[in-house]
């Protein structure tokens, strides 16, 4: 169920600033976030520093769509701590620009910023030539750039089902194909990885685009994992759950009325970080994870388990009312 994008509210991440239980998020000058966490999240604490050894990345060249803001910032953040030369692309170049000094003076190692909609399949094929320029053929690919909204699916507009899948679906194999072609040109191989949603595999009302859109980009990668493989390339895919970013939540839940019911949900007890998505997602790309190919990795703290299960609403029931109902099952005679 993650809300992950950039043209509307999209991925839900949070900057780990403290790593403690009150963290604030500020909306001008309103409160737009505290913690919410349930008791059972001090068993489920968030390790916020990579975990993959320091030079894991050196001499690696990775591309990363949306990587100005949210998740796709921090995946950044992480590849280039870990050595890698980073290229981030997104619409808004003033932001990349910022993102890539701001990374570049924490880490070390340079970060490319280029301008690319990837809805527009001819700026996309001169930023994969940008790209390979300045910086060289990519190790690591990873497609991030979404977009969302919540609508009722009755008042979806024809341009609304079409903003959405020309990000999500028809900009992530414009990305993918143009990449792979330059590859296998180059006999060069690759780890491709897919950011997409837990609602992709089960459909969700309210935002049927993204479902759709998220449902063909999983197809996709997985249908290049079994085709590309032989050109030494591997596609993953991530599923993130809830994982609040600022942009995200200010237009999901400004008041925080929603938070709570969806940590309830959560068998962990808490929201996700940005940091431990951007471990997964390094290790993934990672020759770690060299024979990891075509996976999907719910990555949700267990919402989707416990959504799944018939009974598992069964969780609000008290002690005393548990001895009601066991008193009364014991007392039920024949079938």
């Amino acid at each position: 169920m993650a809300l992950l994008g950039r043209a509307f509210f999209a991925g839900v991440s949070r900057l780990p600033c403290d790593p403690g239980p009150q963290r604030f998020f500020s909306f001008g000058t309103k409160t737009l976030y505290q913690s919410k966490d349930a008791p059972q999240s001090k068993f489920f604490q968030p390790l916020l520093k990579p975990m993959l050894p320091p030079n894991a990345f050196q001499g690696k060249v990775a591309f990363i769509t949306g990587g100005g803001t949210g998740l796709g910032k921090a995946m950044t953040t992480f590849l280039s701590t870990l050595g890698a030369q980073c290229v981030i692309a997104s619409r808004n170049i003033d932001v990349l620009k910022a993102t890539a000094e701001e990374i570049s003076s924490k880490t070390g190692n340079k970060v490319h910023a280029i301008r690319c909609d990837v809805r527009d399949p001819d700026m996309v094929h001169n930023t994969v030539l940008e790209l390979i320029k300045v910086a060289g053929h990519p190790d690591v690919v990873i497609n991030n750039a979404a977009g969302n909204f919540i609508c009722p699916s009755e008042r979806l507009t024809p341009n609304g089902w079409k903003t959405i899948t020309d990000i999500v679906l028809n900009g992530t194999a414009y990305v993918t194909l143009e990449i792979g072609k330059q590859l296998i040109k180059a006999q060069k191989g690759a780890a491709f990885l897919a950011i997409t949603t837990v609602y992709a595999e089960s459909g969700s009302g309210f935002v049927m685009p993204s479902s759709s859109a998220k449902s063909g980009v999983e197809a996709m990668n997985k249908s290049l994992a079994a085709e590309w493989g032989r050109y030494g390339m591997r596609f993953n895919i991530i599923q993130p759950g809830p994982i609040k970013t600022k942009g995200a939540f200010s237009r999901l839940d400004p008041t925080g009325r929603f938070e709570k019911e969806m940590i309830d949900r959560i068998p962990c007890g808490r929201l996700g970080t940005m940091e431990e998505l951007a471990n997964l997602a390094t290790f993934l790309c990672s020759d770690y994870a060299s024979w990891i190919n075509g996976a999907v990795i719910r990555f949700d703290g267990g919402e989707e388990v416990f959504l799944s299960g018939e009974f598992n609403s069964l969780k609000k029931v008290t002690k005393e009312e548990w001895d009601i109902i066991e008193g009364l099952i014991r007392k039920t005679k024949g079938s």
